[in-house]
């Protein structure tokens, strides 16, 4: 039972967070009771406008998600210029490929208005491969599934913009 100020917090920040990423299909194939376990491993962060989240080609480390507000997902387009390739809202995630590999971010996300995050660290994600492989192996399938998605969404987009062959 929680005794102390922290213990209090940290109790309600888990709470927050499991009411939060329950909806999430990274962790879809969770049960209810096993999102304490992946919850007491998050933390919330918050941003101000225009603040960074990383840049193009950081380590990462990390993948997050929007509980309020909007991100701006950036890319280079010059030396000294770049493009907003997307805006993500609520319950969006960013940089989910970070929890399998370290490959450099491959864009710059800034906080497009004030914005709180629910992040989970790579290292977080290999603990409870270590200490509950089933958690792990459920957060794995909701990543294939995510980036199913995503991939679909990708190969449409392309399709609709090639020119026809002829």
């Amino acid at each position: 039972m929680p005794n102390s100020r922290s213990d209090i917090e940290r109790t309600e920040m888990d709470r927050q967070l499991i009411e939060f990423i329950i909806n999430l299909p990274l962790f879809e194939f969770i049960e209810r009771e096993d999102l304490s376990v992946v919850a007491a491993r998050m933390t919330f962060m918050d941003l101000i406008p225009g603040q960074v989240l990383f840049k193009e080609w950081d380590r990462a480390d990390f993948v997050c998600f929007v509980e309020r507000g909007e991100l701006d997902v950036t890319k280079k387009t010059g030396p000294n210029s770049s493009a907003v390739q997307a805006t993500l809202g609520r319950g969006r995630s960013i940089g989910e490929m970070s929890i399998i590999n370290n490959f450099p971010r491959s864009s710059t996300v800034i906080a497009r208005s004030a914005v709180r995050l629910a992040v989970f660290p790579q290292p977080a994600f290999e603990e409870i491969l270590e200490i509950r492989v089933d958690i792990g192996v459920n957060i794995l399938k909701g990543l294939a599934n995510l980036l199913s998605a995503n991939l679909k969404k990708t190969s449409s987009r392309l399709a609709d913009n090639m020119l026809p062959l002829g």
